[in-house]
């Protein structure tokens, strides 16, 4: 008897191990996230953007996004850990890539002074050229949609990004014009989620998004994502803000 149960116990476990796979392959998140810690900031405590999209869409997301990545990152250990936003990006059969970067290009690589050279490495003028349109272009072959996201932008004081608003409306102008060139690239301002003076939508360092904005921010993409008619997200949202405009 302890003969047959031994023989059937191998052979649980080994249909076990011939349907895990395809069970984790129905699971696979169909949704990427690339980018920095606008994305990143709360992922330790699962309350992230990417946390919180799915809860809001009923679906999971891989999230790749690091605190401190850049556009323009040329170390090749630590790009290829994930500070280089282009080397986050893998191929794979993803519906949705949500995308952001540029901010730590700007801010820590030229002090949001003097970034005319910088920004148009980041984007060029019409929105054709550069380390952005070069990385959605990749993206956009696999046939994933490409939604770009906005900054989160400074309460109006206290803030030490307070000097970055004429570096952001450039950026953000001629993201537009990129999402304007195809239509499965969607370009999603946040410009308007903070009130001026309103300081909870950032952390203590009034750089970084706190989790009610993180939160906002999630609501913001699951309505943009179920508005283009995906038909995994089956959550209800509620007092959630209208969805960006197609360019």
């Amino acid at each position: 008897m302890s003969l047959i149960r031994s023989l059937a116990l191998r052979c649980l476990i080994c249909t076990a191990l011939l349907v895990a796979p395809h069970h984790a392959a129905a699971e696979a998140p169909r949704i990427l996230v690339l980018g920095d810690s606008l994305l990143a900031a709360h992922s330790i405590s699962g309350r992230s953007v990417s946390g919180r999209l799915e809860r809001y869409l009923g679906q999971p997301v891989r999230d790749h996004s690091v605190a401190g990545a850049r556009m323009i990152y040329n170390l090749p250990i630590t790009g290829a850990m994930g500070l280089s936003i282009p080397k986050q990006w893998r191929p794979g059969r993803y519906d949705w890539v949500i995308l952001n970067g540029g901010g730590n290009d700007l801010w820590l690589g030229c002090g949001c002074e003097a970034c005319d050279y910088k920004m148009k490495r980041l984007i060029s003028d019409n929105g054709r050229k550069g380390s952005i349109p070069g990385l959605v272009g990749k993206i956009r072959k696999t046939g994933a949609k490409v939604i770009i996201l906005g900054y989160l932008r400074s309460p109006g004081f206290s803030s030490p990004i307070e000097s970055c608003k004429d570096e952001g409306d450039t950026l953000e102008a001629r993201l537009a014009k990129l999402a304007a060139l195809d239509r499965g690239i969607i370009f999603h301002s946040i410009e308007d989620l903070v009130p001026h003076g309103d300081l909870s939508f950032h952390a203590m360092d009034r750089i970084h998004p706190s989790l009610k904005a993180s939160d906002a921010i999630a609501r913001r993409l699951a309505l943009i994502i179920k508005a283009e008619g995906n038909p995994a997200a089956g959550a209800t949202l509620r007092r959630a803000k209208p969805a960006a405009k197609r360019h």
